[in-house]
């Protein structure tokens, strides 16, 4: 089952997805400094695990690594909530209970992402 992220990690994948392009350790390092006092090396072990777990890929520029989200914020958070559905043991239960939980907002996002992409097997 897939886990969700701890804090420092978090933090850094919304950076990251905020950035929308490739980033150093330094650069994200700078941008976390501004709110809290962090060490370089600690920036840099937790990019090298959200890449060794598949969050981020990295390419070698001169003697640092440039890294990148190797998916969306949408397409990560679509990852979780299969795992959590893959693991719930009554799929159908967990799916109604989901549904009962739903705002207004978010039954209306998910009527126009129905629209966009119907289920499998469905008539569109």
């Amino acid at each position: 089952m897939m886990r969700g992220l701890g804090e420092l990690e978090s933090t850094i994948m919304e950076r990251m997805w905020a950035r929308r392009q490739p980033a150093s350790v330094r650069d994200v390092l700078e941008e976390l400094q501004q709110e809290r006092t962090i060490a370089y090396t600690t920036v840099m072990t937790v990019m090298d695990k959200l890449h060794t777990k598949g969050l981020l890929k990295r390419e070698p520029v001169r003697r640092a690594y440039i890294y990148e989200p190797v998916a969306s914020k949408e397409a990560y958070t679509a990852d979780l909530m299969r795992a959590a559905l893959a693991g719930s043991g009554n799929q159908a239960a967990t799916l109604v209970h989901f549904l009962e939980r739903l705002t207004p907002e978010e039954a209306t996002a998910l009527e126009a992402a129905l629209q966009v992409f119907p289920p499998k097997g469905g008539q569109a």
